[in-house]
């Protein structure tokens, strides 16, 4: 499945307009003409009896990812609503601030694309997996306002706008990603539709969430991130290494994105096992390619400071493979992930344009 050039512009121009809007969505409305390009869209047999044999359908990512923000954004708008009034009208500013600053919601879209797969219809799908997709955006946000903070990354813009210890101190900063992450399991387990979701199945998810952030996790990555950088002692990094920090890091939470989809829409143990061989391999391919962008695009392309891990001297798959092996690195994972859902045909179809996005990305 591949993009023009032209589709990739559009869709990234898109992304960027998020990142620098002072609106609440993910994604800036269209302009009319807009409308004209075709953007992200490849030929598909044709699914209805209606529509010729020889006719191709296209899918349009661009479409697709647009068509999920409202239901996304409206939800999330709820889950940073000050909660006691004027008592916690500070920390739910500098909760939203963040979760509401822009950006492409692929970990929520990739839990409901992966929903579809299995759930009798998109209204079903999204009615079981919402929640969780709204959570998985809030611990990723956590995760960057504490990414950003002096004694990580230390980075002062994100999505094209200060960083949020750089308006609110790093104190309020903490405490709001801190507050990100407990409401984001108490999201799935008060909004998950008992009627049409077993307790069980809630549970996993919960646990799995719990997995995905901890010390065999994201926090878990993190800290070897840390070790590797040096500011807890210098070490020899090798690709296997790298491998596990990302494993670790970035992935977990693109793989339990896709899992509990899966789970809450009723797939079976073998075909979550599927989806978790695509998203393992997604998440990692996710990497490879911010690492390339950081040393091939601006800050202004990328909506945060470009070339950190560079001036960090951090371990980056370019460093170790050269730009043109994690090129290589990158297609290579995102061919094996294709592969895993070969099985699901046709209903696979947003998950693998989400797959050619992430390596095609511009920020």
């Amino acid at each position: 499945m591949k993009f023009s050039s032209s589709s990739v512009a559009v869709f990234m121009a898109l992304a960027l307009a998020s990142s620098s809007s002072t609106q609440t969505s993910a994604f800036t409305p269209l302009a009319t003409n807009t409308r004209q390009v075709s953007y992200f869209s490849f030929g598909l047999p044709a699914s209805t009896a209606a529509v010729d044999d020889a006719v191709e359908q296209t899918f349009d990512l661009g479409d697709y990812i647009m068509s999920k923000q409202p239901a996304i954004n409206k939800m999330l708008e709820e889950t940073v609503e000050s909660l006691d009034p004027p008592n916690t009208d500070l920390v739910s500013e500098a909760m939203r601030y963040s979760l509401m600053a822009g950006g492409k919601r692929v970990r929520p879209v990739l839990c409901l694309a992966a929903a579809e797969m299995f759930a009798p219809s998109k209204e079903d799908a999204e009615a079981v997996a919402l929640p969780t997709a709204v959570a998985l955006e809030m611990i990723h946000t956590m995760s960057l306002i504490h990414d950003d903070l002096p004694s990580m990354d230390n980075d002062d813009l994100r999505r094209g706008k200060p960083t949020n210890h750089v308006v609110y101190g790093e104190d309020l900063a903490i405490l709001a990603g801190d507050a990100l992450l407990s409401t984001s399991f108490q999201w799935v387990a008060e909004k998950t539709p008992q009627d049409k979701v077993d307790a069980s199945k809630i549970l996993d998810v919960v646990t799995r969430l719990g997995k995905a952030v901890g010390a065999k996790g994201l926090v878990g990555g993190q800290v070897m991130d840390l070790l590797c950088e040096g500011k807890r002692g210098k070490r020899d990094v090798s690709i296997d290494d790298l491998r596990w920090i990302h494993t670790h890091k970035t992935a977990a939470l693109l793989l339990v994105a896709v899992s509990c989809g899966a789970i809450l829409a009723g797939a079976t143990d073998e075909e979550v096992k599927a989806c978790e061989k695509f998203a393992l391999n997604v998440g990692l391919a996710f990497q490879v390619a911010d690492d390339i962008l950081d040393v091939t695009q601006s800050t202004e392309e990328l909506g945060k400071t470009a070339a950190k891990d560079l001036d960090a001297d951090k371990t980056t798959y370019p460093k170790l493979l050269g730009l043109d092996g994690a090129r290589e690195e990158a297609e290579r994972l995102v061919a094996e992930a294709k592969e895993a859902l070969e099985p699901f045909g046709d209903r696979a179809t947003p998950l693998l344009a989400l797959a050619d996005y992430i390596i095609n990305r511009k920020n």
